[in-house]
């Protein structure tokens, strides 16, 4: 099946996404040019976003940031789903035990992965990653999880692939044959390739039919994670992805 772009739906997820990202609230001006609108347009869809309470504009300023409509959205999707609920101890042990922020991500595309449950790191150096955090879909150790044990084209992933941006990118072959050895192993091991100095490990939360929809992934500085101590973290959230 064909999906068709509804212009309109797609600049009002646009808007969102930019105000969620802004520090600030932003005017009609800054956000129609962040993303190509013309004000009159950009202007008719904050109004509508407005009456649903999904954005608010402070009346004096005229500048419009996120709305509470909002989080009654995120709590009933979170609800839906006792994913992020059923996982979070399993998180909370294993970044206690290894010192890592471990974190429960939802894969619904190709496009994004989304932070959906987190145990943050207790370390005095740590990552910063919030719930709600996206993250392009095939980047680092999820990423290559998600092409192993996923059933997109081969044209698309390629074509996203190359559309990702890391520290220190692998080649599109080299990261195939890494794929490979993800399928078999069913973990997988980022040394820096996304972020410098940085590991990260991630394992597959497969559905009934097989296929990966989630995965569980920990994040720690590259010093405290060396190979050995990586690899007993993947197998003991391989235990944990298994009882998800």
């Amino acid at each position: 099946m064909t999906m068709r772009a509804v212009p309109a739906v797609t600049r009002a997820a646009a808007i969102l996404r930019l105000l969620a990202h802004a520090r600030e609230p932003i005017g009609v001006k800054a956000i129609s040019q962040a993303l190509g609108l013309v004000p009159s347009t950009g202007l008719h869809i904050l109004r509508a976003l407005v009456v649903e309470e999904l954005v608010k504009v402070d009346p004096l300023t005229k500048q419009y940031s996120l709305g509470s409509g909002l989080i009654s959205l995120a709590r009933t999707a979170l609800e839906g789903d006792d994913f992020p609920s059923r996982v979070q101890p399993r998180l909370d042990d294993l970044s206690r035990r290894y010192g890592v922020t471990a974190i429960g991500v939802e894969l619904p595309n190709l496009r994004h992965m989304i932070v959906v449950a987190l145990a943050r790191s207790q370390a005095p150096v740590r990552l910063h990653v919030d719930l709600g955090s996206r993250f392009p879909a095939l980047i680092s150790a999820t990423g290559r999880c998600l092409a192993a044990f996923g059933s997109h084209p081969p044209g698309e992933i390629e074509k996203r692939f190359k559309a990702l941006r890391w520290n220190n990118a692998p080649g599109y072959q080299a990261w195939l044959k890494e794929v490979e050895t993800v399928r078999r192993q069913g973990y997988s091991i980022d040394r820096g390739n996304y972020i410098a100095g940085v590991t990260i490990v991630a394992v597959p939360v497969l559905n009934r039919q097989g296929t990966i929809s989630r995965t569980l992934a920990s994040v720690g500085l590259s010093g405290q994670l060396d190979r050995p101590t990586s690899v007993a973290l993947a197998h003991d959230m391989q235990l944990a992805a298994g009882r998800s």
